[in-house]
């Protein structure tokens, strides 16, 4: 993680809407996932950027509803909400998220799936409109251990940086189950640019986590943590929860 952060910089991916490292298992089929991811910025930009409205103190809520199609396959589907002052409070826009695991009778050493998100955020809430992500996924867990590595790739299709090449932007997850029903951890979001281009220092953005799952019931999910900027560019106080509910 340290690695990561020291090459990390300016995101336009990562806007704090649905924070969040994904498992690699897809939803099974038939099943549909219900999402609230509540995120408020408690201490973030207080000017317009690159007229972007700014993020401080205000609430972002995501909707999420995740459906299987087969034990393979899963469509996401996003509702991004601003709660604030100054007029802020808006729907902000929406994206779709197929996604595709390798199937378990293929027995591999780690978890492994694939999504690709495309969407739309109006223009005064994101830099980019439309924008592109493909995101493999990573997973592993050693008896109480669970970790989690998701290196996205990300694209604007239209807006402030539709002439920029994809971004990586490495995010990891890592828990430990104390009891069957805590598992606390830490999860980290950054951005390593083109690979080969690197931005300097004070545009660095990236945030670490400190959070807690909670597995009080096999169709809930239950995850909150405070996470903090580790650069001057990013938000610099942030809680987040993600409450969800499965049904078939």
């Amino acid at each position: 993680i340290l690695l990561l952060c020291s090459f990390a910089y300016s995101s336009t991916a990562q806007e704090n809407y649905e924070i969040q490292v994904y498992g690699a298992a897809t939803m099974p089929k038939g099943y549909t996932m219900f999402e609230l991811h509540s995120n408020y910025i408690i201490n973030g930009e207080q000017n317009t950027v690159n007229d972007v409205q700014p993020t401080h103190h205000v609430f972002h809520e995501t909707i999420e509803i995740t459906h299987g199609f087969t034990s393979w396959f899963e469509t996401g589907f996003y509702f991004f909400n601003e709660l604030g002052s100054q007029n802020r409070s808006t729907y902000v826009g929406s994206h779709i998220r197929p996604r595709v695991m390798a199937p378990a009778e293929w027995h591999l050493p780690v978890g492994l799936s694939l999504s690709a998100e495309v969407g739309y955020q109006k223009r005064e809430y994101s830099e980019d409109d439309w924008s592109l992500e493909i995101r493999p996924i990573i997973d592993k867990q050693w008896n109480k251990l669970y970790i989690a590595f998701n290196p996205t790739f990300d694209r604007s299709l239209h807006g402030y940086n539709k002439n920029k090449d994809f971004d990586f932007s490495p995010n990891v997850k890592v828990n430990y189950s104390v009891t069957k029903k805590l598992l606390p951890g830490i999860e980290y979001y950054g951005t390593t640019g083109n690979g080969y281009s690197f931005a300097p220092g004070t545009y660095e953005k990236n945030q670490l986590f400190i959070c807690m799952d909670v597995l009080f019931h096999p169709d809930w999910e239950f995850n909150c943590g405070y996470g903090f900027g580790l650069t001057s560019a990013t938000e610099q106080s942030i809680f987040k929860v993600i409450l969800g509910r499965k049904i078939h």
